[in-house]
């Protein structure tokens, strides 16, 4: 009798009414063709939507440095304005690109275009080298060096075929920098906007975790950067007291590959090796003993000490995000790759992992 009076006593949910039944159903179905509509709009507009991204995401990688440069002074004079301190910064950057593409290109275009003169002529005497070997019959070297003749003649015509293709990434590279530089100018102003979306309790835990984000990005650029610097410094310093050829270009490429984990180095220095030992197999072994020191000098010293404060990402989750995102990008996409990686880390770290109390 009493656990009936006690069912008898609890509450009853009251039925919902047929015509606001239909009103939520209505609701649910437009949502959900929104959020199609929404869906199929932002893969038709992917690829602009992949340059807005990485256009902003440049912009607040360089604001650290335009905000350094804001708050340099010099004696009797004003702070320089946000406008000034990125024309200042964009300016540097190219001046480093020009100085590059002067100096550690020209060498590099002259042998080639030696190479491509003299090829027709070296071919011959190396094809009747090669009839001279025993079994050179039963090789195919008539046949080898014809095909050999015809990849050099699809390559040439691959090149000018792509011509189109090359241009329209350099608008996409031109529209990015235009992008990059108004994020900068007027960055704020969207930022504030974005958080306005979102209710005042989700505004400041979005607000934070932004914070945190970019924190770690910047902590991890200015370590990476410094590790990518002294790789290559010293690289184009030793491979110029060792008279590599090219060792502008290749001390350059062994910095800015420094940023893929260890495989980046591996595939630069055989590179390296293989350019030395076109001289000399005492350069080539030389060039490994130097790597061989700096490894260790790096892993040893700079690395536990540079990248102390750093995002804490493993290097299989970098090595992961590179490869996604230059299959997603290009080379593009590998640039944002790590900034990327470590906004999701941050993301996910808030909003997703479930932390233990205890």
């Amino acid at each position: 009798m009493h656990l009936i009076r006690r069912r008898s006593t609890l509450p009853t949910s009251k039925p919902i009414p047929p015509e606001q039944a239909r009103t939520a159903i209505r609701g649910a179905i437009l949502f959900t063709i929104a959020v199609l509509l929404a869906l199929a709009l932002a893969w038709r507009l992917r690829e602009v939507l992949a340059l807005i991204y990485v256009s902003a995401l440049f912009a607040v990688v360089l604001m650290p440095a335009v905000n350094r440069i804001m708050s340099f002074r010099f004696r009797g004079t004003r702070h320089a304005s946000r406008p000034l301190a990125i024309l200042l910064l964009l300016s540097g950057v190219f001046f480093a690109i020009v100085i590059f593409f002067v100096v550690a290109l020209p060498p590099v275009i002259r042998d080639l275009h030696q190479f491509a003169t003299d090829l027709p002529a070296r071919i011959p005497p190396i094809v009747a080298r090669l009839k001279r070997l025993p079994l050179a019959d039963k090789l195919g070297v008539d046949a080898i060096a014809q095909r050999s003749e015809d990849a050099l003649s699809a390559t040439a015509a691959y090149l000018f075929a792509s011509f189109p293709n090359w241009m329209a990434n350099l608008l996409d590279l031109l529209t990015a920098f235009v992008l990059c530089v108004y994020f900068m100018l007027e960055g704020e102003f969207a930022y504030r906007w974005l958080m306005s979306l979102f209710s005042v309790e989700h505004r400041l835990r979005l607000a934070v975790t932004l914070q945190k984000a970019e924190r770690r990005t910047s902590k991890w650029l200015f370590g990476q950067a410094t590790l990518m610097l002294i790789l290559g410094v010293a690289s184009t310093l030793v491979f110029g007291l060792l008279h590599v050829r090219y060792f502008i270009l290749l001390g350059v490429l062994m910095g800015l590959m420094n940023c893929i984990p260890i495989a980046g180095g591996v595939i630069t220095i055989l590179l390296v090796g293989m350019v030395a030992a076109l001289d000399s197999w005492a350069k080539m072994t030389a060039v490994f003993i130097f790597y061989a020191i700096y490894v260790n000098v790096e892993n040893a010293y700079l690395t536990p000490r540079i990248m102390r404060q750093s995002v804490n990402l493993m290097g299989l989750t970098v090595l992961i995000a590179l490869i996604a995102g230059t299959e997603l990008a290009g080379i593009v996409g590998a640039l944002v790759a790590v900034p990327t990686a470590a906004l999701i880390a941050v993301l996910m770290d808030e909003y997703f992992v479930q932390k233990d109390l205890s």
